[in-house]
């Protein structure tokens, strides 16, 4: 009931006006739905109850907009329409569909707006409501910020039982049996009697009435799919090497491509010589660009070959060449010109630090790459009239605009087919490999041209997480935290990314110091600030995004704060909590690890709490300080995300993300010399090595009043957690990323 007067609240706000950023909507702009994608393309026979729902009587069809990255999107969505349609999972087909405004994100707002997630005051409500009200009008289809599963868990399940109740509907007119005497069951209507109507023969007559909209969403008790471990629909595909992702798509007639751009990210192209390369065995063009050389080649690997033969002239990076200027860059935005803003003040922290002994620490955290497997790709087909594209990507309705600006065409003449992705974790918010995709082919026009990046040149084009430090001060009397003092410097990769996309975030940026700012923590003199650097190399977001950093500096601090009072790092930080979904999540991690148990000698446990995009995720981390190095044993963790939806894929987003946030705080990060990044592939940003990973135990908490997503959260906790426990292994304090420049690890 809590949700339903929460929609209701939200609603009634943007009734008559949504104000957001200047720009002021009115009542018919935001209260308009928008066009039904399905209906525009529907042939006599198609049902198509919603922008989800299609059936006929060939077969059930679901649209499932969200992207699938690998994290089983698609497989989630299919399950919330299934299972309030009466379906099962075998009896559907599912398509991405095309972009459309239908799909927009009704979940972004939340963490769009600078209020804690657990604040739901006026003001707070107020604001997500507006932003709401933004997203709908622009139609902003995107899939990430952890937002997949609370964009669809109620309107999907809407959809589903706008067409099971239509199709009963269906059926009662048909044969004369009262609608509430009617039942559904896989994919059919059941009768009184027993007899069963299949969906696909009553699809006719219900494509010729209006949707039944006033619909009831079932109890959960009533739910087969939900909550229940279900198996993926992409499963077998997957585990047999079958399924088809983005680089593996084929269009007949199509030519190969890849590009060598200027690794001086953003700089020109001076000139070059392809002299060498001009007559090599399968090279079919060389096309200069403006910022680098394509070549198009009968085979993928030829065009790789041909690049390397080609000499180069860039021109200079336009951010500080080596890695020592851009952390002196990070180091000077600690004054009050740079100052974002200060997002938390409890108590008076200035007088808390003037007459006691001030502990003091500083934290820093490195550029980072993406580095999904499945590196950049795109197939482009340019015409006088039409455009396709096929590719992955995570905003579909921005993909089809920007092609159409970039060739001076209407956005009604560029389709988009979206595909699976072998991972992003944010990498597929970027435009790189649909630009250049797009400009390959326009120069050889009614040609499919198929791009695909090296794994270097996905490297040394990526735009990485940003670079950042802090500087805490905190104090401790009676064998307790008293007051904790963080300012954050780091690099926006929400500013940067947006001025990309020409829409610059206005006032402060909520992404600073998230992880920090919010932290779920009763601190008596608690100060956080955020101060923004000004942009060094291009950076993007990054799984879990500023969170990944700040999360790692108050932890990592504040860990340091108990361990100089003298208190368990458990128990302090469960004297310290405000927050009853935080609290929860500690207690389960404590209970799960049995923590205050013995420890053999040389091992050690940490402990991190972090609350990104709304979800409070806590990790206990167990490691041993092995005469070859750091051992990680084990790790326990625990998120409140209101709903589990798939317990099996659950458990495996939650421990991939651990085992993300693990390996990259071990052994990765991105540098530059010469204005390029040093790193180059795997074997210098490794991760975490198979033989390194840890038992993972994992527990999904459902106490919460709202539906979160988990696919970014479960990241920062792991940083700060390690570090703690190789402090309780080793006495060694960790307090810059990546560890393997202090400690080895085996």
């Amino acid at each position: 009931m809590g949700r339903l007067k929460t929609i209701a609240r939200r609603t009634f706000l943007v009734g008559s006006a949504a104000l957001v950023g200047g720009v002021a909507f009115g009542t018919y702009l935001v209260k308009r739905d928008p066009d039904n994608p399905l209906s525009m393309d529907a042939d006599a026979g198609d049902a198509v109850f919603n922008p989800w729902v299609k059936i006929n009587a060939d077969g059930i069809t679901l649209v499932t907009p969200h992207t699938d990255l690998g994290q089983g999107a698609t497989s989630m969505q299919a399950m919330l329409i299934a299972e309030e349609l009466d379906v099962d999972l075998d009896q559907v087909t599912t398509i991405p569909g095309a972009p459309a405004a239908a799909y927009y994100n009704t979940a972004l707002a939340a963490e769009a707006v600078p209020f804690r997630s657990n604040d739901d005051s006026f003001a707070a409500e107020t604001m997500r409501s507006s932003m709401n009200a933004v997203l709908k009008v622009m139609g902003a289809q995107v899939t990430g910020g952890s937002t997949s599963v609370p964009d669809s868990f109620d309107k999907l399940r809407m959809a589903g039982a706008v067409a099971r109740d239509t199709l009963k509907a269906v059926a009662a007119t048909e044969t004369g049996v009262h609608f509430t005497r009617l039942r559904t069951e896989r994919a059919a209507v059941v009768l009184p009697d027993g007899t069963r109507m299949p969906y696909t023969e009553l699809a006719e007559k219900a494509a010729q009435m209006d949707p039944v909209t006033d619909v009831t969403l079932r109890d959960p008790s009533q739910w087969r799919l939900i909550g229940k471990p279900v198996q993926r629909l992409d499963m077998l595909a997957k585990s047999t090497g079958t399924q088809t992702y983005g680089i593996d798509i084929k269009v007949e007639g199509m030519v190969h491509a890849s590009v060598r751009m200027n690794p001086r990210k953003g700089a020109a192209l001076s000139g070059f010589d392809a002299t060498a390369a001009k007559d090599m065995r399968g090279v079919q063009q060389i096309i200069e660009l403006p910022y680098g050389v394509a070549v198009i080649a009968d085979n993928t690997w030829r065009a790789f070959q041909a690049l390397d033969q080609i000499e180069y002239d860039w021109a200079a990076a336009p951010y500080p060449a080596e890695q020592a200027d851009h952390w002196a860059a990070v180091e000077a935005s600690f004054t009050p010109d740079h100052l974002d803003k200060e997002w938390r003040h409890d108590g008076d922290v200035d007088a808390a630090l003037s007459d006691t002994d001030v502990i003091e620490a500083e934290y820093r955290a490195p550029y980072v790459a993406h580095q999904p497997l499945e590196p950049l790709s795109t197939v482009a087909k340019v015409t006088d009239t039409r455009v396709d594209v096929w590719a992955a990507h995570q905003l579909p309705r921005f993909v089809e605009q920007r092609v159409a600006a970039r060739l001076e065409m209407d956005a009604d003449q560029v389709f988009f087919h979206a595909q699976f992705a072998g991972g992003s974790f944010g990498h597929r918010l970027e435009f790189d490999n649909i630009d250049v995709a797009v400009d390959i082919a326009s120069k050889v026009p009614g040609t499919p041209v198929k791009l695909t990046f090296s794994r270097e040149e996905d490297f040394a084009q990526d735009y990485n997480r940003q670079i950042g430090m802090a500087r805490g001060r905190g104090a401790v009397a009676g064998g307790q935290v008293t007051a904790l003092d963080l300012d954050i410097a780091t690099v926006s990769s929400s500013r940067s990314q947006s001025a990309r996309l020409g829409a610059p975030v206005p006032g402060p940026d909520t992404q600073l110091a998230a992880g920090a700012w919010n932290m779920r923590y009763a601190v008596p003199d608690l100060r956080v600030r955020a101060y923004a650097v000004p942009e060094l190399a291009p950076t993007s977001s990054w799984r879990s995004v500023g969170a990944s950093t700040a999360g790692f500096f108050a932890e990592g601090f504040l860990d340091e704060l108990i361990h100089a009072a003298g208190a368990d790092p458990m128990e302090e930080r469960l004297r310290l909590v405000n927050d009853a979904d935080a609290r929860a999540v500690l207690e389960a991690v404590a209970e799960m690890s049995d923590w205050g148990s013995p420890l053999a000698e040389g091992k050690g446990r940490g402990v991190a709490l972090v609350t990104a995009f709304g979800v409070p995720t806590a990790e206990v981390v167990e490691v041993t300080n092995t005469p070859a190095g750091i051992k990680i044993d084990k790790v326990w963790i625990a998120a409140e995300v209101g709903r589990v939806v798939d317990p099996v894929t659950f458990e495996n987003v939650v421990a991939g993300g651990v085992i993300w946030g693990l390996g990259h705080a071990m052994n990765s990060e991105i540098t530059y010399s010469d204005g390029r990044a040093e790193q180059d592939n795997y074997h210098m940003a490794e991760g975490m090595r198979l033989h390194q990973c840890p038992v993972i135990e994992v527990r999904g908490l459902e106490n919460g009043d709202t539906v979160r997503g988990v696919g970014e959260p479960p990241v920062p906790p792991a940083a700060p957690a390690l570090a703690n426990a190789i402090f309780a292994a080793t006495g060694t304090r960790l307090r810059e990323m990546p560890f393997f420049n202090t400690v080895d690890f085996v």
